[in-house]
């Protein structure tokens, strides 16, 4: 699965945007307004966001924000479904061929990307990928978290000789699962991230990968 179908995949449970932006100007004011509701997020959490909250945050009014989105639903939809684009984007780079040395460098340097999306991108503590996706009926079976395992697996196979078998997409599967748990709690206790807890994740996902890749 590469990064265009892990994306589709990923977004198919997001909210449709009421009008996809076509111009430059349109896209500006989209990306804006997530960008508002991020930095909303980030002060309250995302369980007291609201549209009103959007709009003063990002000076416009509140029929602009509605020209866009249904309600704040659809804005936490969409904000998820950015982070999901903006994670697979840095696994893509971290997993391009011969960039680390081993597999298991490479799947340590997924586990540091992710724990850069929670140290720099607005939002991403509060609703990292997947995170609110359950907030309308899902359209596939595969969650988000299983979604980035093949994407990585497929990765490693083609690009460190990894085999490709039931028992190391189950390992991997379970490397992305300790990631998303450990990185998650690391940030949850400190903004820059619980070094104990960072290096945990480090450990734990050798263990988990020993001797399958």
């Amino acid at each position: 699965m590469n990064v265009i179908e892990s994306s589709t995949a990923l977004l198919s449970t997001s909210a449709l945007i009421r009008n996809e932006p076509v111009q430059a100007r349109s896209t500006a004011r989209l990306a804006t307004l997530l960008d508002s509701a991020a930095a909303v997020i980030d002060e309250i959490g995302y369980e007291r966001l609201t549209t009103a909250m959007v709009a003063e945050r990002a000076g416009a009014s509140i029929g602009t924000v509605y020209r866009y989105f249904p309600d704040r639903i659809a804005v936490l939809q969409s904000l998820a479904a950015r982070n999901s684009e903006r994670l697979l984007g840095s696994i893509a780079n971290e997993l391009a061929a011969g960039r680390h040395a081993s597999a298991m460098d490479a799947v340590l340097a997924v586990a540091h990307a992710t724990a850069e999306l929670f140290r720099t991108e607005p939002g991403y503590r509060s609703i990292r990928v997947g995170d609110v996706l359950d907030l309308l009926p899902p359209q596939t079976d595969a969650t988000a978290n299983a979604v980035v395992a093949d994407t990585v697996t497929d990765a490693l196979v083609a690009g460190y000789g990894v085999s490709d078998s039931a028992d190391v997409r189950l390992a991997v599967g379970t490397a992305i699962e300790v990631i998303d748990a450990l990185v998650a709690r690391a940030f949850a206790r400190a903004p820059k991230g619980d070094a104990h807890l960072l290096a945990e994740a480090d450990r734990a996902v050798r263990a988990v990968l020993a001797g399958r890749l």
